[in-house]
């Protein structure tokens, strides 16, 4: 698989795809709102892409960029293989991927300076945007906005677009750069290995799934296949306690609501938990929820 995420221009996401799977991308577009790629590297590095653009008979606008505006080029190329073959390779981050293309300057303009915040609104800021960055979900956008929102008061916003734009980039990188001293497999991966198991056999398991537990309850029913037996999901006010080192709380049940199939629910639960390699807390009591305390929450960044 190749650590990419790809963008559509329909608003479709493909992660850790096969070169394959996006050669499949690359000759599929064309037609009317879905005529470009925009291909970035897992993690996210911002700045750091390459696209395409068809439009049948134009042939395919190739760009790439690895920094500022300075660093954004293009080409033309003429056919699909050409086009996914490159991509692959800058996917793969071999050496000379774009050898024998001839590139020239694209036109896009430098960006403008930004002030500086001053250093109240800063640390406030950064001790926020770091918590996020530790839950590990969210891309360098979402965050962005969310940073850019988070001290308004009173319809006063006290950070620009552009301002939290590059203070979640510099976070971001700071923990893209922590990630690479990670081991291998996390507890968050340990986790979402779990739930990828229960998912696949009938129990509707998402991870980071809404703001709370009632909102949780409410929407996890059409959250899955409809043909699920139960389900278990863990919500954001959930995330950032595993991330502040409190542990996390997974909320299970039926979709029948008999108490016996919540809690037959809450042991497949706890032995997909344990055959991933996570200690479970439960006391079998369908009115309990099951507890992983001693969880240390790495989650890579995607982006």
């Amino acid at each position: 698989m190749l650590d990419i995420k790809v963008e559509t221009e329909n608003s479709e996401t493909y992660t850790r795809i096969s070169d394959r799977a996006l050669s499949d991308l690359v000759h599929r577009i064309g037609l009317k709102g879905d005529r470009f790629l925009v291909v970035q590297r897992v993690p996210d590095i911002p700045g750091t892409f390459v696209q395409v653009w068809f439009d049948h008979g134009d042939g395919y606008q190739l760009e790439h960029r690895s920094g500022g505006a300075a660093t954004h080029f293009r080409t033309m190329v003429g056919a699909p293989e050409r086009v996914a073959g490159l991509m692959t390779r800058w996917a793969r981050q071999e050496p000379e991927w774009d050898a024998g293309v001839e590139w020239e300057r694209a036109d896009v303009p430098e960006d403008e300076p930004v002030p500086e915040l001053a250093a109240e609104i800063r640390e406030t800021l950064e001790e926020r945007v770091r918590v996020l960055l530790r839950c590990g979900y969210g891309t360098v956008q979402e965050l962005s906005r969310t940073a850019e929102d988070y001290l308004v008061k009173d319809g006063v916003h006290p950070v620009t677009d552009a301002q939290a734009r590059q203070l979640v980039e510099r976070l971001w990188l700071e923990r893209v750069e922590e990630q690479r001293r990670w081991p291998e497999v996390t507890d968050a991966d340990r986790l979402r290995q779990a739930f990828s198991r229960l998912d696949g056999g009938g129990i509707t398991a998402r991870e980071h799934f809404t703001c709370c537990r009632s909102c949780g309850l409410a929407e996890i029913r059409d959250a899955g296949r409809k043909d699920a037996r139960g389900f278990v999901f863990f919500h954001a006010q959930g995330t950032e306690s595993a991330a502040s080192g409190h542990g996390l709380t997974l909320y299970y049940g039926g979709f029948g609501e008999a108490a016996d199939e919540t809690a037959f629910v809450g042991r497949e639960v706890v032995e997909a938990l344990g055959d991933a390699g996570l200690t479970a807390e439960w006391n079998g009591s369908p009115d309990e929820a099951i507890e992983l305390p001693g969880l240390d929450w790495r989650n890579r960044l995607v982006g």
